[in-house]
């Protein structure tokens, strides 16, 4: 790293802290070196995202759902290769929808700008042992991505540079608060999920060219990779281990159908990557609004199973939006009504679209796990790394440690 790029970056936080006191920051201090000259971390990576906004409802807002519709759009553009792909922006649109366009976007990529030259910094620093294909570097990488996310690391002083991502038990499943699903989230506390965590995984990976995937499992996602010696292998971000395929299939919901079907087991494209944020948009516009309009969720639900037609819970998420609005006709009309007959044609194909949803989650094998075999079957990793532990991973990750 330059004099000049450290300089660089000096002034943009200048710039950071001086003009946006409302949004978040970051900051950084100079690289150090050992006695041979070796350049080392960087920089404490600390969250500066001060605060995360309160969303209350302004109902003199001449249109309060413009955001959720203008992040439809930037989806649209993207799905339909209108715009370039870009999975980093889509989470942050995703989020920012939540909080009405109050976060700053210049301030999140040069939080994932920094951690990235964090992860580099140690590659350097932590070459790998015996690992020696033509693969390496990709490698490498994914093990300096995977240090940093869950390790302490520090320079060579001793002092700290970065803290561990965790998984936060409180409210995991973000019932009581929808942030707690959020990447944003996840750098304010370095606490998260196992949504939050794979995702902030993977964009650090794109941002350091190296190939990893999002894949689900019940409930659950999780990070594959591949490597020339051992093949695909999974990277568990909740309790930094590696499980083999026979943890993923302890869970007990996880039938040769389902992998068949590719809803479990299977990893993401791109797209489909995009996808995953259209529906954590839909399900956060549900959240957010007291009266939201259900047809902008159908509208979100339809966009992405064009592209991901076998998307689990997509579907799930159509099926109930329609049982809702069947619903809400039903109770507005009535079946003896006139006006049922009026719109009887309408409802029925309402009725007709939601069991066509059903069923195809049915033919997928989908199904749900109860919250208490979830965390059962979560400890079960913990407890028994000696069955689901892939111990080939002990010996490509083995790094010449200097922190």
């Amino acid at each position: 790293m330059t004099l000049r790029f450290l300089i660089y970056l000096f002034i943009l936080f200048l710039f950071l802290f001086g003009s946006c006191s409302q949004k978040h920051h970051i900051s950084q201090p100079p690289i150090s070196t050992n006695n041979e000259g070796r350049n080392y971390i960087p920089a404490r990576v600390d969250t500066i995202f001060q605060h995360t906004p309160n969303y209350e409802f302004k109902h003199n807002e001449i249109n309060p759902y413009k955001h959720y519709q203008n992040a439809y759009d930037i989806f649209f553009e993207m799905l339909e290769e209108k715009k370039l792909l870009n999975f980093k922006r889509a989470v942050f649109v995703t989020e920012n929808s939540w909080f009405d366009d109050k976060l700053s976007y210049n301030t999140y990529i040069t939080y994932i700008s920094l951690l990235t030259n964090v992860c580099k910094e140690w590659g350097k620093a932590n070459p790998l042992l015996y690992y020696k294909q033509a693969d390496s570097l990709q490698v490498a990488m994914g093990g300096a991505i995977f240090h940093i996310m869950t390790d302490t690391v520090k320079d060579v002083s001793g002092k700290l540079i970065c803290i561990p991502y965790k998984y936060d038990f409180d409210d995991c499943f973000a019932q009581q608060n929808w942030t707690n699903m959020f990447v944003t989230k996840l750098m304010t506390n370095h606490k998260g999920n196992c949504h939050s965590l794979p995702i902030l995984y993977k964009i650090l990976a794109d941002e350091l060219g190296v190939k990893a995937y999002l894949s689900f499992a019940p409930n659950h996602m999780y990070i594959k990779q591949k490597s020339k010696i051992i093949g695909w292998y999974n990277t568990e971000l909740t309790n930094a281990l590696f499980p083999n395929d026979a943890w993923i299939m302890a869970s007990g919901y996880v039938s040769r159908e389902a992998i068949v079907s590719g809803i479990y087991m299977d990893t993401l494209s791109e797209k489909q990557s995009i996808v995953l944020c259209l529906n954590d948009l839909a399900k956060g516009y549900l959240r957010k609004f007291k009266n939201p309009d259900l047809l902008f969720v159908i509208n979100c639900c339809n966009l992405g199973l064009k592209y991901y037609p076998n998307y689990a819970e997509l579907l799930l998420l159509k099926a109930e939006t329609l049982k809702k609005i069947y619903e809400n006709y039903i109770a507005k009309y009535g079946l003896n009504s006139p006006q049922y007959e009026e719109h009887k044609e309408k409802i029925q194909n309402i009725f007709s679209e939601m069991e066509t949803s059903y069923a195809l989650l049915a033919k997928l094998d989908y199904r749900e796990i109860p919250e208490e075999m979830y965390f059962e079957w979560m400890k079960s990793l913990e407890r028994d790394k000696a069955i689901y532990q892939d111990g080939k991973m002990n010996s490509v990750y083995s790094f010449d440690k200097k922190q």
